[in-house]
C-alpha cells in the first residue's frame, strides 16, 4: 500500500507541482507579473480552451447527459453546503461568498485534467474534460452570482455572470459540436494553440502567486473552506453518483474532480469584484498546499 501511495505521488502528483514549484522559483527572479499572467488566462486561454474542447468532443450524448447532471448537481449541493455553512457561522455576505465561490470551484483544468490523466489513463480524458466544462460553467456562473449577490444581489450578479468571459465560448462551440460544423482551419488552429497554453500558464501563474504571498496567514475561514474543498467535497460527490448510473472511470474522474484544490480563478474573480480577495488568495494558496497530502490519497484510493 505505501508503495502503491509512493508511486501515486511521484507519478500523477508530483510533475503537477512541478510546475507550480517552477513558477513559485522563476517568476519572481525574471520580475513576471501573476496577476498579469492570471488575467490573461481569465480572458484568454479559458475561453479558448473552453472553445476547442467543446467544439472537438465526440461523447454519446446519454453519457455526456449523466455526468453534467450528476456533476452540476453534485456542485450545487456543494454551493448550498458552503453557503449553509457560512450562514451557521454568522459570516458576513462578502466572507459567506467566499465560501461559495471555493466550495463550487476546484482547480479541475489545470489540475484536475493532468492528475486525471495520468491516474486513470487516456480513456477518462473524455469525462475528465466534460466535467471539466460543467464544473467550469456552473462554477462561473455561481461564483460571479455570489460575488454579485455578496456586492449588491440582484441584477448586478446576473449582469456580471453575463460578462463572464468563458461563457461567451460555450454557445458557439456548442453549435460546433452539436451540429458537426468544421470551423475555419486558421479558428482551429488559433484556438488549439491557446487551449494548450492554458494549463501551464495557470499552474505557473498560481506558483508566482503562492510565491509573492509568503505573508499571508490563514484564517479560520481559510482552514475550513479548504477543508470543505479537499475531504467534505469529494466525500459528497461519491455519495451523490449512484442515482446517475456512470461507469467506473466516469465515477472515479468525477470524484476526484470534486477533490481538487480551490481554482486560482476563485481569487481572480474575487479580485475583479472586491469580494475579500485576501480571505480567497489566502484559501486558494492553502488549499492547493494542502492537497498535496490529500490528493495523493484520494487518488491512491478512487
Amino acid at each position: 500500500m505505501l508503495a502503491h501511495v509512493l508511486g501515486v505521488f511521484l507519478d500523477v502528483v508530483l510533475p503537477v507541482f512541478a510546475i507550480v514549484g517552477l513558477g513559485y522559483a522563476v517568476g519572481p527572479r525574471l520580475g513576471l507579473d501573476g496577476r498579469t499572467l492570471a488575467r490573461t488566462a481569465y480572458y484568454v486561454f479559458v475561453p479558448a480552451f473552453a472553445f476547442h474542447v467543446i467544439s472537438t468532443s465526440r461523447v454519446e450524448l446519454a453519457a455526456v447527459v449523466r455526468m453534467t447532471g450528476y456533476i452540476v448537481v453534485a456542485h450545487l449541493a456543494f454551493a448550498a453546503c458552503g453557503f449553509a455553512l457560512a450562514r451557521v457561522l454568522r459570516r458576513s455576505r462578502e466572507v459567506t461568498a467566499v465560501y461559495v465561490m471555493v466550495a463550487v470551484f476546484g482547480n479541475v483544468g489545470n489540475f484536475g485534467l493532468a492528475l486525471i490523466r495520468f491516474r486513470l489513463g487516456e480513456e477518462a480524458l473524455a469525462p475528465a474534460t466534460i466535467y471539466f466544462i460543467a464544473i467550469m460553467t456552473a462554477a462561473f456562473v455561481v461564483c460571479v452570482a455570489a460575488a454579485g449577490w455578496a456586492k449588491g444581489g440582484g441584477m448586478t450578479a446576473l449582469a456580471s455572470v453575463l460578462k463572464t468571459p468563458a461563457l461567451w465560448a460555450v454557445p458557439p462551440a456548442l453549435a460546433v459540436s452539436a451540429g458537426g460544423l468544421i470551423p475555419p482551419l486558421w479558428l482551429a488552429r488559433t484556438t488549439a494553440l491557446l487551449a494548450d497554453a492554458m494549463i501551464p500558464t495557470m499552474l505557473f501563474a498560481l506558483g508566482m502567486q503562492l510565491a509573492g504571498a509568503r505573508n499571508l496567514k490563514p484564517s479560520a475561514d481559510a482552514w475550513i473552506s479548504s477543508a470543505f474543498r479537499l475531504l467534505a467535497a469529494p466525500a459528497l460527490a461519491a455519495a451523490l453518483a449512484a442515482p446517475f448510473g456512470l461507469g467506473a472511470v466516469e465515477q472515479a474522474a468525477g470524484i476526484l474532480q470534486a477533490g481538487m484544490p480551490a481554482a486560482v480563478l476563485v481569487s481572480i474573480i474575487a479580485m475583479e469584484y472586491e469580494v475579500e480577495p485576501t480571505l480567497a488568495t489566502t484559501t486558494v494558496f492553502l488549499s492547493t498546499l494542502l492537497s498535496l497530502p490529500t490528493l495523493t490519497f484520494l487518488l491512491s484510493v478512487v
